[in-house]
């Protein structure tokens, strides 16, 4: 029997191969080092090579690739449920050929070198401004101690500071300002590192014709169409608009149990609530001449009542008292007695219970 799906577990040095057969059945177990699996996989038969979607998997998945074989490469969450027993290199071998086998498994495209160089650029860029964040910060938080005072802000802070060392002398320390100016430097040199990557990012987003498409939309700028390029799966990956949706995470909130599913507003309103919503919707129309000149803010402003009497009904509140009652509510009457204070039950109409 031949091997159709060999699992690796990549790492630093040391791979755990796992070979299976069509049927399931286990072919192989073993360790490789790093600079033996290209030419193990060489002599090999073409089959599936499936990994996990973790670090230096799309260089491996390349690499692979070019000797003829199938590559997969599956997000580590969708593995984690194959994993047997405790978590170590074989088991998750193991784990990751029994999760390729699966038909309704989702699979990972592997990026290309360009792809990949964006994507490096991109996280970056976030390192170095997460960086001069943080030196911003201890900056500010340093002048503080001596009752310099500022507003948040790049711009103020650094105002600030530079005001500091060029007095010297002030009510600063002069080991504080020699802090605060080696901090200065620090920040001009990231500042400059920031806007020459993210010239690059820029013009790369110029070379690209998909990122210029890109652009083309509202509100897409170069760094987000380029973050969308290195990042976000290939269109071709995605089979309807939907379900590039819920890959970003817009999806609605659903609200389900039972079988039913109920996606935005919470079950609370229910049938009864929903009915009277478009009721109330339909009335508005036939009073304003049509949906097209309905105003968008009474629609709005019903709506919200309708929601706030719906979830609100049957429902205690603390400021409930007798004048929210009606005039021919029992409860409205007030006992003459002080047989209630003793412990003495009462019925909901206030009056003495027949067991007293």
């Amino acid at each position: 029997m031949e091997t159709q799906i060999i699992g690796i577990d990549i790492a630093k040095r040391v791979f755990q191969r796992h070979g299976a057969g069509a049927d399931g059945q286990v072919m192989f177990r073993k360790t490789q080092s790093r600079g033996q699996l290209l030419a193990f996989l060489t002599k090999r038969p073409t089959c599936i090579v499936a990994m996990e979607a973790c670090a230096t998997a799309h260089h491996w998945g390349r690499e692979i690739t070019a000797l003829g074989h199938d590559v997969r490469l599956i997000p580590p969450v969708y593995v984690k449920p194959f994993v047997k027993r405790q978590k170590n290199d074989a088991n998750d071998a193991e784990a990751i050929a029994e999760a390729a086998s699966r038909p309704t498994m989702r699979f990972v495209p592997v990026k290309t070198v360009d792809r990949q160089a964006h994507a490096t650029l991109f996280r970056g860029r976030g390192l170095l401004v997460a960086q001069r964040t943080q030196l911003l910060n201890a900056l500010r938080g340093h002048l503080a101690e001596y009752g310099l005072i500022t507003a948040e802000g790049a711009r103020r802070t650094l105002e600030l500071a530079r005001g500091v060392v060029t007095e010297r002398g002030g009510r600063a320390p002069e080991a504080v300002v020699a802090l605060g100016e080696l901090m200065l430097v620090q920040i001009e040199g990231l500042t400059a590192a920031i806007g020459d990557l993210e010239k690059r990012l820029k013009a790369e987003a110029r070379l690209s014709a998909r990122t210029r498409q890109l652009q083309t939309m509202p509100g897409v700028g170069p760094m987000t169409a380029i973050a969308l390029n290195a990042f976000a799966p290939p269109p071709e990956a995605f089979a309807s608009g939907r379900d590039f949706a819920a890959w970003v995470g817009l999806v609605p909130r659903q609200h389900s149990t039972g079988g039913k599913t109920r996606l935005g507003r919470t079950s609370k309103m229910g049938a009864e609530g929903h009915s009277k919503t478009a009721h109330r919707r339909r009335h508005c129309r036939g009073q304003m001449g049509g949906a097209p000149r309905v105003a968008a803010g009474h629609l709005a402003w019903q709506d919200a009542r309708a929601e706030t009497e719906d979830a609100g009904r049957d429902r205690a509140r603390q400021q409930d008292g007798a004048r929210a009652l009606g005039d021919d509510d029992p409860r409205r009457a007030v006992p003459t007695s002080c047989g209630g204070l003793s412990g003495t039950p009462r019925t909901k109409t206030g009056e003495r219970s027949a067991k007293t």
